[in-house]
């Protein structure tokens, strides 16, 4: 029986705490950040936490199930 194998687009954009909560980085802070105040800028560079009706499918994506 061959291993099964972790999606490699999951496991670049997906981090795995101590505790198992699953964080992402948060969009719209690529470019055009001229028009974006430094308050969103800076509340955009914090990790966000995957919602928990997107954690099973992430988890699966990981094959943390």
């Amino acid at each position: 029986m061959p291993k099964v194998k972790t999606n490699s687009s999951a496991k670049k954009r997906f981090k795995v705490t101590g505790t198992g909560k699953i964080l992402h980085q948060k969009s719209f802070k690529r470019h055009i950040l001229t028009k974006k105040s430094k308050k969103r800028k800076r509340a955009m560079s914090i990790d966000g936490q995957v919602a928990k009706s997107h954690m099973d499918f992430v988890m699966r994506l990981l094959r943390l199930k």
